[in-house]
């Protein structure tokens, strides 16, 4: 993938993610450097347990990344002390 598509995943996945977990978002920045990290850990996981990871700009790989988002943002929370929602 480019870098602008996993800016634009990294986005969309910050944000659908920090609307999950917290209701608001970290901010324009802080959701897209979430979400790309987010989409790294998704893919980690999901090939840890034997699933693709991050194929491409398309719905699975959004899939993957808000949920490896929903994790970053667990474990942001739980470093800086802040609670979601």
């Amino acid at each position: 993938m480019s870098i602008i598509a996993w800016l634009v995943l990294g986005l969309i996945a910050g944000f659908v993610a920090s609307k999950i977990y917290a209701g608001s978002g970290q901010g324009v920045v802080m959701d897209i450097v979430l979400g790309i990290i987010g989409a790294f850990v998704g893919g980690f996981l999901f090939n840890t347990f034997g699933s693709a990871g991050v194929t491409g700009f398309n719905l699975y790989s959004m899939i993957v990344a808000i949920i490896g988002a929903v994790v970053v943002l667990w474990i942001y929370h739980a470093v800086t002390g802040r609670r979601g929602g």
